[in-house]
């Protein structure tokens, strides 16, 4: 891998104390192109402008993903990344659906590892902060005709980061946009899955909301994810979240935090399965819905404490030693070293 550094860090001029979420990078990116029918070789540069002109393919017609996770600073001084493996192989699902070629997984996760390696600086010892790390993929050639890129280019660039929401979070149940449906690519991260929820998520924080609760594009019954996360709920002494489907995310925040209830005993039952909005709805009135939080990245876990349905708003509970931060403490443990890591979910520098 080719490798060449910046002149003068940066890093003096980063606010490593209070970032605003995904504002400042780190020093350097990495960059692979893909031509003639493969990927060269990468390159770690330092990070700044790509110059393309207005013809740019992914302009036209959307051909772009991306992946997030992040690196800690861990208690012993080392860093960690958590799971770099679990995207490698998402972001490679995500290009197959979108006819975009894969990009291969061991350089996938051998380039993040140099890259974090080498801006080991930018990464917060704060606790509760990380370095965002964001992969991506666009097509790259540079014509309008209505077909696949014929050459795209994979990138990486790192951002210190602080948590994701902060206050109170409040959703809306979302009866009217659909973030995907079936056929579609809402198991993708593909970009347009995001700027098509930008519309509807404005609506709700005109009422007053934070995010909104995605439902079924057929009906409107069925809980699906929480604004760009997992979501689960907490019904009596069991945990609910939606099934993996083509219309849903599979996150690998969720997919670890599942792993962690089914082998603790922070909550009785898990399940996954349909959940229909109404059956949550008829829990809260009956005082059986227990709590409620997002699951992803960006936010790790994120309680919520109020849905809004049809006019009415339900208020939730959002303990400070309840479900939700158990399963957070459970799982901040492990990325930071301070739990045995028994399923080898840290790639340490």
């Amino acid at each position: 891998m080719k490798i060449t550094r910046i002149d003068k860090s940066r890093i003096d001029q980063a606010d490593l104390e209070n970032p605003v979420f995904g504002t400042q990078f780190s020093d350097h990116m990495l960059v692979c192109k893909y031509k003639n029918g493969k990927w060269e070789e990468p390159e770690i540069k330092p990070y700044g402008p790509m110059s393309f002109t207005p013809a740019l393919h992914t302009l036209h017609y959307g051909q772009a993903l991306f992946e997030g996770q992040k690196a800690y600073y861990m208690s012993d001084g080392t860093i960690g990344i958590f799971r770099p493996e679990m995207n490698a192989k998402r972001l490679n699902h995500s290009a197959k659906r979108m006819f975009m070629p894969e990009f291969p997984e061991d350089l996938f996760v051998d380039g993040l590892k140099q890259l974090v390696e080498i801006d080991r600086a930018w990464v917060p010892k704060k606790e509760g902060y990380s370095l965002y790390l964001r992969p991506f993929m666009f097509g790259s050639s540079e014509f309008v005709a209505a077909r696949p890129s014929e050459e795209y280019i994979f990138c990486v660039v790192m951002s210190p980061v602080g948590p994701y929401y902060a206050g109170e979070v409040k959703v809306k149940v979302e009866e009217t946009y659909t973030r995907s449906a079936s056929g579609g690519v809402g198991s993708t991260k593909c970009a347009g899955n995001y700027g098509g929820a930008f519309f509807a998520t404005d609506q709700a924080r005109k009422e007053g909301y934070t995010q909104v609760i995605w439902t079924d594009h057929k009906n409107h019954e069925l809980i699906e994810e929480s604004g760009t996360m997992n979501v689960g709920f907490v019904i009596g002494d069991t945990f609910i979240t939606p099934p993996l489907s083509d219309r849903i995310l599979a996150g690998i925040t969720r997919d670890s935090i599942l792993t962690l209830l089914r082998d603790t005993d922070i909550v009785k039952n898990v399940e996954e399965r349909p959940i229909k909005v109404e059956e949550v709805i008829a829990a809260a009135e009956a005082g059986t819905l227990k709590e409620v939080f997002g699951m992803g990245t960006a936010a790790v876990v994120s309680q919520i404490s109020t849905i809004g349905f049809r006019g009415t708003d339900y208020k939730i509970e959002t303990p400070k030693d309840g479900y939700a931060m158990k399963i957070k403490q459970a799982l901040t443990a492990i990325r930071m070293g301070d739990a045995d890591d028994k399923y080898n979910w840290m790639v340490r520098l």
